[in-house]
């Protein structure tokens, strides 16, 4: 009886998870309206919505984000992605270069709306200390260039607590409590989550679903293998431990967001 009832629960959460995916892709363009503030339409794709990535090295694109880049492109929406260093830390910034060019083509992002930066005071090592002033102005000038509606990027723990990652997270809440930003402009952050829900996949979609949050990015087994064929972009990254992450990280198939939420706030400036 109890490998019978066990069976059951099995079973019944994985149909939960298929009906997850399959009520998402409404919901998703609900909740990306609700995020910008956009008045109800019939429309369901998402042609107004004009994003910017930031990310820190090549790979995070699609270490972190795949699901969310993926979904906003089928939507039809206008991807950028700004990175803001060339992965440079075992002096292989040239090959890291071309291999996020290479990811983000498989994700759906044309190389003309890719920003790579190569700046001396942002160089990729988890013991820099990122200057907040820096990171938020390369931000809002790519936000103004474009005219950008929403900001996707980390949270204050960076998913994997690197510095230059929070970094980031430091500069947008900087912008956010400036009023730099436009008024249209939404800043959103990538949720953190624990180390347990983080490697079991698939599997933690429903608490994901469940869980408050402002924008909840799910994808199904399709655009999983094109996230892993961006994963697998990254050559020179692809040590034993790296294919673990393909398999069992739930970023590699879900991204929650919480807003950032923009009004004053007290920052030092570095």
């Amino acid at each position: 009886m109890t490998l019978y009832m066990a069976l059951i629960i099995i079973l019944s959460y994985l149909a939960l998870i298929k009906c997850i995916f399959f009520r998402h892709r409404r919901t998703l363009v609900k909740s990306l309206k609700r995020a910008l503030n956009a008045p109800p339409s019939r429309e369901t794709n998402g042609e107004n919505i004009r994003a910017l990535v930031v990310t820190a090295h090549p790979d995070d694109e699609c270490m972190f984000f795949a699901p969310t880049i993926i979904r906003l492109v089928e939507l039809n929406a206008t991807v950028h992605l700004l990175c803001l260093s060339e992965g440079n830390y075992y002096n292989q910034g040239a090959q890291r270069k071309q291999e996020l060019l290479n990811s983000c083509a498989v994700l759906g992002i044309p190389a003309s709306r890719i920003i790579i930066v190569n700046h001396k005071k942002l160089p990729d090592d988890p013991k820099a200390e990122w200057s907040v002033s820096l990171v938020s102005s390369e931000i809002l000038k790519h936000i103004r260039a474009h005219s950008i509606n929403m900001v996707l990027t980390f949270d204050g723990s960076g998913v994997s607590s690197h510095a230059n990652h929070i970094a980031i997270y430091n500069a947008v809440r900087h912008l956010a409590s400036t009023g730099e930003v436009p008024n249209d402009c939404t800043l959103l952050s990538l949720v953190t989550v624990g180390l347990l829900r983080k490697y079991i996949s698939f599997l933690d979609v429903p608490l994901s679903w469940f869980l408050p949050s402002c924008v909840c990015c799910i994808i199904g087994s399709k655009a999983y293998k094109q996230a892993k064929a961006a994963m697998l972009c990254h050559r020179t990254q692809l040590l034993w431990f790296r294919y673990l992450y393909i398999t069992f990280s739930r970023y590699m198939f879900i991204n929650t967001f919480q807003t950032i939420a923009q009004g004053p706030k007290n920052l030092k400036i570095y």
